[in-house]
């Protein structure tokens, strides 16, 4: 009965196939994250030209992030996704096409990565509300969420490792060329549900005035406006450490591809670990107290991490800091989608991509920039120290007395159903 329980989304036929489809391309979206860094450093040897290709690709989406969710809002989701889908593998084609003929220099792989961000910021908006046009049940919605969670750790987990090992044995072209076949399978999905027939909105009205009441929306809603915050703040000043690795991988210890692979994998395992964590908090658990403390493992783990030249310890500190960074995303997103209205729903996606894909990038080049004067290690160290101050500040500012009654006792429903039906 429990294992029914844990999977009782299953029981809805869309979500089914939607979910087989996106774990067979989310494993293939990392291993081509993975390929574009290795490619990068292994041509650059420069941290701060990391920090560029993460620039690339996540800007554009920040900037068309806000159009994104108007047609989230305004258009049919379910097509939205089959061109964004069919886009994001027809882009992947053409890098490995590039590399496999040896057509290829950091320009042409940095336009393809903005290609790809403009792609995201039409994608992302859609992609995360669907879910709930999948669900019949919707008591099975917050299951289906928190399956969705898991989904992208597992694929955090395999894509890198898998991506290592293609590359020292095969090339990043076969790297690349496994993504993009690796949409076929989601496309499929997308193409076997069965839908009911799509409704427009029959008012429609000017696309910045629905961008202005989308964020008039947040500032009246603390519940969101301050979960966003933070995930913005993080997401500058911190998380881009994963924008270090190939530097640990090929400086600090010595390795190769597989190497850069198996870091990025073990931070996977820990973000594992933080979604079992989650699924074993009791029901008097507060998800914001959870925020602040794995904020404090992230900043902790950071800086051990950084330290640690001993590679299978390093292992452990990397799994600590996968962990603590879990919940920055996988908690914020959770409070995010149960906390928007239907209607109001892409809107608040697209902020959300705003605060994450907006700041991420620019932290990407901070971090890179930085690492430069001073060294990945020391970089790496202060921003652990960064994530321990930023869990402190806002741990005061997502006191639930920020919030009205009717607001709280919405919200610890909510945040319970998610957390116990993983």
């Amino acid at each position: 009965m429990k294992s029914v329980n844990t999977f009782k989304a299953f029981r809805n036929r869309n979500y089914t196939l939607y979910f087989s489809g996106q774990s067979v391309s989310l494993i293939g979206t990392w291993m081509q994250r993975t390929g574009v860094s290795w490619v990068v450093y292994s041509i650059t040897d420069s941290p701060f030209m990391l920090g560029v290709a993460v620039f690339a690709q996540q800007v554009p989406s920040s900037l068309l992030s806000l159009f994104g969710g108007f047609f989230s809002d305004r258009y049919n989701r379910y097509k939205i996704l089959l061109i964004t889908q069919t886009a994001s593998m027809l882009q992947a084609l053409a890098l490995a096409v590039m590399v496999l003929t040896h057509h290829f220099n950091i320009p042409v792989i940095l336009t393809l990565s903005v290609v790809l961000g403009i792609i995201n910021a039409f994608d992302v908006p859609a992609r995360q509300p669907l879910v709930h046009e999948l669900v019949t049940d919707k008591e099975d919605l917050p299951n289906a969420l928190a399956l969705n969670s898991s989904m992208v750790n597992v694929a955090r987990l395999i894509g890198p490792a898998l991506s290592g090992i293609v590359l020292e044995r095969f090339g990043a072209g076969i790297c690349f060329l496994i993504n993009g076949i690796s949409f076929f399978a989601v496309l499929a999905s997308l193409l076997l549900l069965k839908l009911p027939e799509y409704k427009p909105r029959t008012v429609k009205g000017n696309l910045f005035k629905e961008m202005a009441d989308g964020f008039d929306y947040i500032k009246r809603t603390p519940a969101i406006s301050m979960v966003l915050l933070m995930l913005a703040v993080i997401s500058l000043l911190v998380l881009p450490y994963d924008t270090l690795v190939p530097v640990f991988a090929k400086v600090v210890f010595k390795g190769d591809a597989t190497t850069f692979g198996y870091i990025f994998s073990f931070i996977g395992l820990g973000a594992i670990s933080g979604t079992f964590f989650l699924a074993s908090l009791k029901k008097e658990a507060d998800l914001k107290v959870v925020l602040f403390v794995n904020a404090f493992i992230l900043g902790v783990g950071l800086m051990l991490f950084s330290q640690i030249t001993y590679f299978p310890l390093a292992m452990v500190f990397a799994a600590i800091t996968g962990f603590g960074s879990m919940s920055q995303n996988t908690i914020c997103l959770t409070l995010l989608q149960v906390n928007a209205e239907a209607h109001m729903r892409g809107r608040v996606m697209s902020y959300m991509a705003l605060a994450f894909f907006g700041m991420l990038p620019l932290g990407s080049l901070l971090v890179g920039y930085i690492s430069e004067k001073i060294g990945a290690p020391i970089t790496l160290f202060c921003q652990g120290i960064i994530a321990v101050i930023i869990g402190v500040v806002f741990s005061k500012l997502l006191r639930p007395n920020k919030l009205n009654k009717k607001e709280i006792d919405r919200m610890e429903e909510i945040e319970d159903q998610v957390i116990r039906k993983i």
